[in-house]
């Protein structure tokens, strides 16, 4: 079977993937994370996901049994990408503005190994409450914005802001769990393995 590796220090990621039973290698694959001029977001977070496999997989031990998996998210509000905040100032605003509001958070995920590159993309609606200034500045106090899309993460304390979503809530995690297991299927790797070695 081939070696999966992640190319990914989203501790979100491995959690996600450990869940599914699936054993991997942790790699780090350094891309730039700029959008292009123009770039629409779909197009944005596939070609981040893809660019990640394919510079993990330069990275890996042996390449002819490698399986590498990246992947992007990216919160979109009104079309416009928000990223990681770079201080303060921008991690409030942005929550500010998705306040009381619906955004869009799109997922992409890709698989590379020698000779190809399959890739997909998720989108799920989120919806935030309202949210006053004092509750934004109490988030960022904790310290969870800092690193992530949008400046929130749904999994962790700002799951108190979500009043409702549609679409993959792994996807809006970091990996979306339906479509990754389905193209590790087409690469050879069974999900659940940790589970199938448990009752042997």
């Amino acid at each position: 079977m081939a070696t999966l590796y992640l190319a990914s220090a989203s501790p979100r990621r491995r959690e996600l993937l450990a869940q599914i039973g699936v054993p991997f290698v942790t790699l780090i694959a350094s891309i730039d994370e700029n959008p292009l001029p123009n770039e629409p977001a779909n197009a944005y977070v596939e070609r981040l996901a893809r660019e990640k496999a394919l510079a993990g997989l330069a990275r890996a031990n042996d390449t002819a049994d490698a399986v590498v998996l990246g992947a992007d998210t990216a919160v979109v509000l009104d079309g416009r990408i928000l990223g990681k905040p770079q201080d303060r100032d921008e991690a409030l605003d942005m929550l500010q503005a998705l306040s009381g509001r619906e955004h869009e958070v799109l997922t992409a995920v890709a698989l590379a190994s020698e000779g190809r590159c399959e890739s997909r993309v998720v989108a799920s609606r989120v919806g935030f409450r309202p949210l006053s200034q004092a509750e934004a500045e109490a988030y960022w106090a904790t310290g969870e914005p800092r690193d992530k899309a949008g400046s929130y993460g749904i999994q962790g304390l700002a799951a108190v802001f979500v009043s409702h979503l549609q679409g993959s809530y792994s996807a809006v995690v970091g990996l979306p769990l339906c479509e990754t297991a389905q193209l590790l299927a087409g690469f050879g790797i069974p999900c659940w393995q940790s589970q199938a070695a448990d009752n042997n």
